[in-house]
């Protein structure tokens, strides 16, 4: 089943219930949400790349059309959703943006089915929180009750975006408000909990990741900070860091233009790298050599 979102645009559902919005043609590109939004939210780069990449969006288990994840869930349940999209829409092989939460599945994805990824691009992760950001996101999870919270949703917009939101991003809040509160409370707990202890998950893992992969995050974004990013661009093999001056944790629908750009970019780059591999295997060095 399937309806229309905006032109040129498909909001459908995979057979596992996994809803995902669908535009563009080109090489694709899987997106991944953070807690608490849905496919939605990458509108801003849906715009500005479908011209260019076939793009999908996911809604993370939990969250927007998809089921609840597991009581207790991992890292690998949420890989597992996404790679059952993919084998529904006859993808071999895509690259992968995540944000926050969805870096983390991102890179999970990666790591578990290399063979399925060109490309990861990690937006604003996580990565061993110090104790003290630590304890205030495990106490954020604990209090968390399956129930609507609308103060608990002021003070992540507050985080996000600043407090008070400045003029320019009061249409960029107000989305991301809308989407927190439209979650499903206990879809939103029971990832948020997982969210809260899985940034260690590949501090031993990083270093076995195949792919090109570049780990972007803003200057004051203090939870996601540019220290962490540097971190992960250090283990990972083929990785690279980017901060962006000036930008928060939701960079991508803040400043919209640039961090299109910067993802846009990275992945035009393994394009050129594909093109030029694919003539050089055309090449006939013997055929050169007479």
């Amino acid at each position: 089943m399937a309806d229309a979102v905006a032109p040129g645009w498909t909001r459908a559902a995979a057979p596992d219930g996994t809803g995902f919005i669908r535009a563009g043609s080109g090489a694709p590109v899987l997106f991944i949400h953070g807690v608490g939004m849905n496919a939605t939210i990458w509108q801003p780069q849906i715009q500005r790349m479908a011209d260019r990449f076939d793009l999908i969006a996911i809604d993370m288990l939990g969250h927007g059309r998809s089921p609840l994840p597991p009581q207790e869930p991992e890292l690998a349940d949420y890989a597992a959703q996404a790679i059952r999209l993919l084998d529904h829409l006859g993808l071999d092989k895509v690259s992968v943006v995540g944000h926050s939460m969805g870096a983390l599945v991102a890179q999970e994805l990666a790591l578990l089915a290399p063979e399925r990824i060109r490309r990861v691009v990690s937006l604003n992760a996580v990565f061993r929180r110090p104790p003290d950001l630590a304890q205030a996101v495990l106490e954020r999870a604990a209090a968390l009750t399956g129930h609507s919270d609308a103060a608990g949703v002021a003070q992540t917009i507050a985080r996000w975006f600043g407090d008070p939101v400045p003029a320019e991003l009061t249409a960029a809040a107000g989305k991301a408000a809308a989407a927190l509160s439209e979650v499903d409370p206990e879809g939103y707990a029971r990832t948020y909990r997982l969210f809260a202890r899985a940034d260690g998950d590949h501090a031993e893992r990083l270093q076995t990741l195949a792919m090109p992969a570049l780990f972007i995050t803003g200057s004051e974004d203090k939870n996601s900070s540019p220290a962490m990013s540097a971190a992960m661009a250090r283990l990972a093999p083929h990785g690279r860091c980017t901060v962006l001056a000036g930008q928060r944790h939701m960079m991508a629908a803040a400043a919209p233009d640039l961090t299109s750009r910067c993802i846009a970019e990275f992945l035009n780059e393994g394009e050129s790298l594909e093109q030029g591999a694919a003539a050089d295997a055309s090449f006939d060095s013997g055929e050169f050599r007479r």
